[in-house]
């Protein structure tokens, strides 16, 4: 399927599942391989210690529009500063939350299908209560390990 994978604008993972203190990892599983042609991850180094500036958001206003709202503004950093990051199929590409990252459009004739999924470290940090994403009783975020869990 050509031209699967579209741009991915640049951000940090911990705008859209922020956490106090932040602990966030993004795991990238690309299922074709991810070249400069169709649009590998870029990343910007050192990143990993810019601040969260910009929250997607719940509003509270149910039943509107306006359900989900940004504030704020990402830092903007000079096309220099960006390093691609191709991998080849099968790889794991490991996100801290704070990193800011971008995939570029996919102009190529191959596909860039990946697979991705978050982990928030939630004990000892407060994920917070306006994230667009929220666990309920009836769904609650599932959790990979718990210390207080007795075998």
């Amino acid at each position: 399927q050509p031209g699967i994978g579209g741009e991915v604008t640049p951000h940090q993972d911990g705008t859209f599942l922020y956490n106090e203190p932040l602990r966030l990892f993004g795991f990238w599983f690309p299922i074709d391989d991810a070249t400069l042609e169709n649009g590998c991850l870029w990343y910007v180094p050192g990143s990993h210690v810019t601040p969260i500036t910009r929250r997607f958001m719940r509003t509270g206003r149910v039943g509107t529009d306006k359900l989900l709202e940004f504030k704020g503004e990402d830092k903007v950093f000079p096309d220099d500063a960006w390093v691609a990051a191709p991998v080849k199929k099968g790889s794991l590409v490991l996100i801290h939350g704070q990193v800011v990252h971008k995939s570029e459009k996919n102009l190529s004739e191959n596909p860039r299908h990946a697979y991705t999924f978050h982990v928030v470290e939630l004990e000892g940090s407060h994920y917070a209560s306006k994230n667009w994403l929220q666990p309920t009783k009836e769904m609650p975020l599932p959790k990979l390990y718990s210390p207080s869990r007795k075998a």
